[in-house]
C-alpha cells in the first residue's frame, strides 16, 4: 500500500492513526468461538494477506478460541510490523488478568487499546462501571495499553466514561439492519472518538441473510460494479468519518472482498436508496433507530427517532460465519 487513502483513509485511535478498513480476528477460531481454527494454514495466510494489503488495525480477544486466535496472530505476524495496532477487549471482574493474558498469548508488550465490554448496555452505569474504568486507567498508566475503549454500551456509559478518562474507541452493533446505536455513533463523531461497528453485515442468521438478500442492496451493488457485501460495508464508511471497520473472515477471498469495500464510492442516489432499504429492514425487525444525527441522504445531518439502544448482542461474539462480522 502506498497510503492510508487506499483503505478508506485513516482516523485516530488514541495516539495511533489507523486505516479505516481493518480486520476482526474472531472468525479464525473454531465454531462457536471455541478452540482452534478449522484450517490453521489458511488462517495464517489470511492474517498475512491482511497485513500485505495494508491493514494496520486488528481486533481480537483472549476468549476467541480460548487464546488460540491470539496465538495465530503471533504465529503469523510476530515480530509485529511497525504501526500495527492490535486491539482487544476484556469483561467481568478480572480485567487486569485479562489484559495480561492477551499480552502473553500475543507476545506483545503493549496493546494499542483495550475495550471494556458491557454485558447489558441497558443497565445504567454506576460504581462498578467506574471501578472497571479505573482498572483500565491503571493499566494505561503502567503502559500495558495505549488507549481505553468501550463495547456494547449506551450513550449514558459513554458520557459517564468521558468525564473520567479519554475514550479512544467504541465498539457497538451497527449496520444497515440495526441502527439502535445511532445516538452513540453521533456522540462519538462529535467527540472525535472512533466508532467500530461489530456485525457490520447484520447479526448471524436471519438478519444477515435478509440484509444481504435485499433487492435494493443488490441493485445498488450491480450499478456500482460491487458486491452486496462491499456496498453494505461502504455504506458504513460513507456514513461518518470516524467509523472504522473490522470485518472478519476465514478466507483470503472474502478478505479481498471486504477490503474492496473501501474503494466503493456511493453517490447521492445510492445513499438515498440504501437509507430507504435500511429503514425497511429495521421496520421488518420491529425496531426504529434511536433519535440522533446521522447522514441519511446527501445531507450531513438528518434526525431519526425511535427505540431504546440494543440490550445485548451475544450472537456476534459466539456465532462466527465465513462472511464479514
Amino acid at each position: 500500500m502506498t497510503g492510508n487513502e487506499e483503505l478508506g483513509g485513516s482516523f485516530p485511535l488514541g495516539p495511533w492513526r489507523v486505516r479505516r478498513a481493518g480486520y476482526g480476528a474472531m472468525q479464525l477460531s473454531g465454531d462457536g468461538v471455541f478452540g482452534p481454527p478449522r484450517n490453521r494454514d489458511e488462517a495464517l495466510r489470511v492474517l498475512r494477506a491482511a497485513i500485505a494489503a495494508g491493514v494496520d488495525h486488528i481486533d481480537t480477544a483472549q476468549f476467541y478460541g480460548a487464546g488460540s486466535v491470539n496465538g495465530l496472530i503471533r504465529a503469523a505476524l510476530y515480530p509485529y510490523p511497525d504501526g500495527l495496532a492490535i486491539v482487544s477487549k476484556v469483561a467481568g471482574g478480572s480485567l487486569r488478568q485479562g489484559i495480561e493474558e492477551n499480552l502473553a498469548t500475543l507476545g506483545a508488550d503493549r496493546l494499542a487499546a483495550v475495550n471494556l465490554r458491557m454485558p447489558d448496555p441497558s443497565e445504567p452505569p454506576g460504581r462498578r462501571f467506574d471501578a472497571q474504568l479505573a482498572a483500565l486507567i491503571q493499566a494505561r498508566e503502567e503502559k500495558l495499553i495505549d488507549g481505553i475503549g468501550l463495547s456494547n454500551i449506551s450513550r449514558s456509559h459513554l458520557l459517564r466514561a468521558v468525564t473520567q478518562t479519554e475514550i479512544v474507541c467504541v465498539q457497538n452493533l451497527f449496520n444497515l439492519a440495526s441502527r439502535r446505536s445511532a445516538d452513540v455513533l453521533a456522540e462519538c463523531e462529535a467527540r472525535d472518538i472512533a466508532f467500530v461497528p461489530f456485525c457490520p453485515l447484520g447479526l448471524p442468521g436471519e438478519e444477515r441473510r435478509r440484509l444481504l438478500a435485499d433487492p435494493v442492496l443488490a441493485a445498488v451493488a450491480a450499478r456500482l460494479g460491487a458486491t452486496p457485501v462491499q456496498v453494505a460495508l461502504a455504506w458504513l464508511l460513507d456514513l461518518a468519518p470516524n467509523i472504522l471497520l473490522i470485518p472478519g473472515t476465514r478466507t483470503r477471498a472474502h478478505l479481498a472482498e471486504n477490503l474492496g469495500a473501501a474503494g466503493v464510492r456511493l453517490d447521492d442516489a445510492a445513499r438515498a436508496q440504501l437509507v430507504r432499504s435500511s429503514l425497511r429492514l429495521i421496520a421488518r425487525a420491529g425496531v426504529v433507530p434511536q433519535g440522533t444525527t446521522i447522514r441519511d441522504t446527501g445531507e450531513r445531518r438528518a434526525r431519526l427517532t425511535g427505540a431504546e439502544p440494543i440490550t445485548r448482542c451475544i450472537a456476534c461474539d459466539e456465532l462466527p460465519t465465513t462472511m464479514a462480522t
